[in-house]
This record gives C-alpha cells, sequence and structure tokens, in this order.
C-alpha cells in the first residue's frame, strides 16, 4: 500500500467502531480519497467494496485498488445502491458499512465543481456527471419552492427573502457562476462580524437538492441494514444536523426496545436490528479541529447489527423532490 494521502474526519474514530477483523468483507460507501478503505484494508485478508457516484475519486482510487492485489473493488454509483452493487458482486452479507456523508474537501476544492461560494466557478454543485445542475434549479423553480429549498435544507431564516431576489434578477441575467449567486446572498442578507459567510446555507441547501442527500442517505442507511450480517457494524459520520438527526432517528427507531407502561399494555413492535454503540454521537478533540475546522461539526454515530430481520422501510419522505420542482409540479 502506498502512503496515505488523505486523514477522513474522526478516521480514527471511525476504525475504531468498525473493528475490522481479519479476513472481513466490508463496504466503504463513500470512497473520496480513499481514507477508509486503506486503514480497512491494513487489516490483513480484508476485503473492501468502495462505492463513490464520483468519477473523480473513482479515477483517483485506481492506484489503490491496483495495489490491493484483488482486495479493493471500486465502483461509481451512488451509496443508495450499495446493496445492488453487492449484489453484482455475489456478496449476500458484509462485517461492516462506513459512511462520510456529504460533500468532500476535494470537491469544495475545485472551483469548476461549483461547491463553494469562495471560488468562482460554474454554479453546478453535482457529486456525479449527470442530472440537473444547481444553475437548473436556481433558473427554473418557482420563488415558492425556491424558498422552500433554502429553508429546509439550509436552514436559512431569510429564505423567502433571497428567493424573491434570486427570482427578480434571473429575468435579466440567468445565474451560471457561484460568485453570481454568493454575491446576490451577500447583498440580501446582511451579516455581522465574526458570522458565517450570508451564502453558507443557502449553498448548501441548494447542494443537498440537487443531489438529493437526505434521500439519498435514509435510503443508504435501510440497504446497510439488510447488507449487514449479525455483529456486523455500521458507523456514519456527519456534517450537519440534517445529515445527524436523520442517522439518530434511524440509529433509536431501529434499536428501541419494549413498549408499553404500567399504564398502557405492552405495545407489540418489530424486535431490534440494532444495538448502539454510542449512545452520544462522537465528536472530534481539539487537536484535529485546529488542524482541520471542518471537523468541528463532524458527528459520528455507529451501531451493531442484531440478528433481527431488516424493519419495513416502505415510509416516505416530505421533502421537496428534485423531478416535482423542475416540473414545475
Amino acid at each position: 500500500m502506498s502512503s496515505v494521502p488523505h486523514i477522513p474526519v474522526l478516521g480514527r474514530e471511525a476504525i475504531d467502531h468498525l473493528a475490522p477483523r481479519e479476513g472481513g468483507l466490508y463496504i466503504d460507501a463513500t470512497f473520496g480519497a480513499g481514507g477508509y478503505s486503506r486503514a480497512i484494508l491494513a487489516v490483513p485478508g480484508t476485503r473492501v467494496i468502495a462505492i463513490d457516484r464520483d468519477r473523480t475519486a473513482i479515477a483517483g482510487g485506481a492506484e489503490l485498488v491496483e495495489g490491493s492485489a484483488g482486495r479493493l473493488t471500486l465502483v461509481e454509483d451512488r451509496f443508495s445502491n450499495l446493496a445492488e452493487v453487492c449484489a453484482a458482486q455475489g456478496v449476500e452479507a458484509v462485517d461492516g458499512v462506513v459512511m462520510d456523508v456529504g460533500v468532500s474537501s476535494m470537491q469544495l476544492d475545485q472551483a469548476g465543481r461549483g461547491f463553494s461560494f469562495r471560488l468562482d466557478g460554474p454554479l453546478d454543485m453535482r457529486m456525479g456527471q449527470t442530472g440537473p445542475t444547481a444553475a437548473d434549479v436556481v433558473a427554473r423553480a418557482s420563488e415558492a419552492d425556491l424558498a422552500d429549498i433554502i429553508y429546509l435544507f439550509g436552514e436559512e431564516r431569510h429564505s423567502r427573502r433571497i428567493a424573491r431576489a434570486v427570482v427578480a434578477d434571473r429575468q435579466e441575467t440567468p445565474f451560471t457562476t457561484t460568485r453570481a449567486l454568493a454575491d446576490l446572498v451577500g447583498r440580501v442578507v446582511r451579516a455581522k462580524p465574526g458570522d458565517i459567510h450570508p451564502a453558507t446555507r443557502t449553498f448548501q441547501a441548494l447542494r443537498i437538492f440537487v443531489n438529493e442527500e437526505l434521500e439519498e442517505l435514509q435510503a443508504a442507511l435501510a440497504a446497510a441494514e439488510r447488507m449487514l450480517r449479525p455483529g456486523g457494524r455500521l458507523v456514519v459520520v456527519s456534517f450537519h444536523s440534517l445529515e445527524d438527526r436523520i442517522v439518530k432517528n434511524f440509529l433509536a427507531e431501529r434499536s428501541k426496545t419494549g413498549g408499553g407502561s404500567r399504564h398502557l399494555p405492552e405495545v407489540a413492535q418489530t424486535a431490534p436490528s440494532f444495538q448502539l454503540l454510542t449512545r452520544r454521537p462522537v465528536v472530534a478533540g481539539e487537536q484535529e479541529v485546529a488542524h482541520n475546522p471542518r471537523a468541528r461539526s463532524a458527528k459520528l454515530r455507529a451501531a451493531e447489527r442484531t440478528a433481527a430481520p431488516a424493519h419495513d422501510d416502505s415510509g416516505q419522505s416530505s421533502w421537496p423532490k428534485l423531478s416535482d420542482v423542475l416540473r414545475g409540479g
């Protein structure tokens, strides 16, 4: 194995909770720069199926695949499809799944990807190479839909003011660059000294919406539940409250035991499919935050699969849908 070029946020803690064992089979659901895969492969005899929807990350992992002696399989796909990816490899169950959710530092640092308001580039924001861009959403979403997107996915209290300004300005000149949109938000939302950049929440919202990140996370968690064998471990690192809430609620529901009270009869419920390993989220220490400020918002949650069947996952989210917004539905 070549030297490690990148250490994921909470990387040591993630691997400690995953606890890879000799000869085990693991899914690195968000390959990125390959930090988790490298750490897992350092355990003798382990095998890894790694997934990333970003073609750049897949290309960057070629050297690691070549040096893994057949122990690493790297697949370009969405991590919500991890069960289908495993099926295509003839795999029915795995010993662990690790996920680092959200945009990567590599993506943020590439101006041409359009993720960052600090670097001028095309208003793209797609993690993959297909589908509508952020510019498409800004150009075609109604004022009401745009306000909902910015409020729900960015938790931006000035969402209606921003949406109104976007719709007014786009009639004269379409928004095609990150700087143009960031400048507009900066004019509409006044920031106090020491506050985050006024465009931070709007850019977060558009990125999450364009990539359907919350739906992807929900589907990936359910797929991991189906793929993990008893004793297998799920480890998830998230970077903002919306993601962490989804992970927290998923694991709380799947690890729930008992029911009823002395006043009410016990309610029959599905046996817990997970046992929590982290009652509270693991967060980065001062040294890691000083080295990498992005670690400040990171939260790690982990759980171990029981022998109970996977829970039913037929519920639908109430978030705005990308396809509906773009067709005016």
